[in-house]
């Protein structure tokens, strides 16, 4: 009988646990949703509790869908809601403070006060990361700042730091693994990109204890057990990735310049740059795609903050629709947006723009404007934000990348599809196997555990499900873009 790999995929929306065959074919699947905490203005947190509970409950719901074949499980691999961070108490494995997500902007102001002295340089060619609340290193000295006790208890050694990855290895291990991979690690902004290890001045910058962090191994490494008590039988877990990057591999994208774009929570675009570095001039991040073997392979990355929270906000705010599917035949039922335009910075904004402070917009309303038009402006923006993005990497690369493979919950509306195709004015390249994300995972524990040769072999098992190619004529799509960017700039007044 051919293996099973098991994908535990925590994000930012749900947790998941899917069981795949060796084809990409999904066997079982369990997911949960899990709720989003908003205390203040651009704070964003999550219960720790949460995360873990539900994550066993799909674990233990997915063995149970497997009737009885859980034996034929080869492995696990988990991927996870990268940058977002947990502190947790070393002897029982309590969080000292709610996860605060990535998301979350609290920090904003200490980001700004860090760059008016100076440093932003230095982090950027030791992380590849610019100076932004995005990351893991002020949440850090968030908590550290704000909540009684915890930096004492830190340089005590009685504190473990860890983005979610991390917090499920501890648990799923019983406490005798703290380790993350070098992909969810070089969004730390505490991670030396260059010299593959946490970064001493780095550290001391920002207050973190060295004795608080994690081990850093690769993508495809010995990562512990899930305690049999978990899943009624012991599994190995053999394979680590930040959600982008395992959608990256689970794309197939293992080629310098070939590009992955993920439209989920948010949109995240990486491009494949090989062995090299590429420190970006247009406020792109570099950070590590995948490590294996010792071997660093890097990308570019563009992050948009808000993609799929445009249609919730529609469907949950504003009450446009009641199941967010809906969004496509209202869209569909108007030719076009009719001048408006939706900017979706709900958190600010991302690539290339880095503005905490900005705020959604929406513009061009007119008095025939219905809610159509508004719906399918929400959906534009994801071309539109696509475009932002890789404009800038392909200028910081000097070369045009044919295709963008994509995935995320959005691409399985056709509409979104051909539009962001249409708006970038390249082919849009959906493949048959939708859970790109877990399966990227999957792929990285199924080499590690013998399943798979190298990774090499399951990017040339990918399929194309979908192809849109640009049906919008070049001038069209440059004068709805322009209209795109004056949007924009609305969102920034005031910041």
């Amino acid at each position: 009988m051919s293996a099973y790999l098991l994908s535990i995929d925590q994000g930012t929306s749900s947790s998941r646990a899917i069981v795949f065959d060796e084809q990409g074919e999904v066997v079982a699947l369990r997911q949960k949703e899990l709720a989003l905490i908003t205390p203040q203005d651009g704070w964003v947190e999550q219960d720790p509790h949460d995360i873990l509970k539900d994550t066993l409950w799909t674990l233990r719901g997915v063995v149970q869908d497997l009737k009885g074949e859980a034996s034929r499980i080869a492995a696990a691999g988990i991927t996870n809601q990268r940058e977002t961070t947990i502190l947790w108490d070393r002897k029982t494995g309590e969080p000292v403070y709610n996860a605060i997500v990535w998301q979350d902007r609290r920090t904003a102001d200490l980001c700004a006060a860090l760059r008016q002295t100076g440093v932003e340089g230095a982090i950027a060619r030791k992380t590849g990361l610019l100076l932004d609340p995005y990351f893991s290193a002020t949440k850090i000295k968030w908590i550290f700042d704000h909540v009684e006790g915890v930096s004492e208890r830190a340089a005590a050694g009685e504190i473990a730091f860890g983005t979610v990855d991390s917090f499920l290895l501890w648990h799923l291990t019983g406490g005798r693994v703290h380790a993350t991979d070098a992909t969810n690690a070089s969004r730390t902004m505490l991670y030396n990109i260059q010299d593959k290890k946490w970064d001493n001045d780095l550290l001391d910058m920002f207050g973190v204890p060295p004795l608080i962090m994690p081990t850093i191994l690769d993508n495809i490494s010995d990562f512990g057990q899930i305690e049999a008590r978990t899943l009624g039988q012991e599994c190995p877990i053999y394979g680590v990735a930040g959600d982008q990057q395992a959608a990256l591999i689970g794309q197939g994208c293992l080629s310098p310049g070939m590009v992955k774009a993920t439209y989920g929570t948010g949109c995240f675009v990486l491009m494949n740059t090989g062995a090299e570095a590429r420190l970006s001039t247009n406020r792109m991040l570099t950070t590590v795609a995948y490590q294996v073997g010792g071997v660093t392979t890097y990308a570019l990355e563009g992050s948009i903050f808000n993609a799929g929270t445009a249609v919730q906000f529609l469907r949950d705010n504003l009450g446009f629709f009641q199941n967010a599917a809906e969004s496509e035949a209202l869209a569909a039922s108007v030719p076009d947006a009719g001048g408006v335009y939706f900017v979706p910075a709900f958190t600010g904004l991302g690539a290339p723009h880095w503005q905490p402070g900005a705020r959604g917009v929406i513009s061009g309303l007119a008095r025939d404007t219905r809610k159509a038009h508004i719906a399918r402006a929400a959906l534009e923006a994801q071309g539109y934000q696509t475009r932002d993005l890789l404009s800038a990497m392909e200028a910081d690369c000097g070369f045009a990348a044919p295709v963008i493979r994509a995935d995320g919950g959005l691409v399985g509306n056709a509409l979104v599809r051909q539009m962001i195709a249409d708006l970038m004015q390249k082919p849009l390249d959906v493949p048959k196997v939708r859970e790109c994300t877990a399966w990227g995972a999957a792929c990285l524990a199924g080499v590690g555990a013998g399943v798979f040769k190298n990774l090499e072999e399951t990017a040339a098992r990918r399929v194309a499900a979908h192809i849109h190619e640009p049906r919008m004529s070049a001038q069209e799509a440059q004068r709805l873009y322009e209209g795109w960017q004056w949007a924009v700039a609305r969102s920034l007044v005031g910041v």
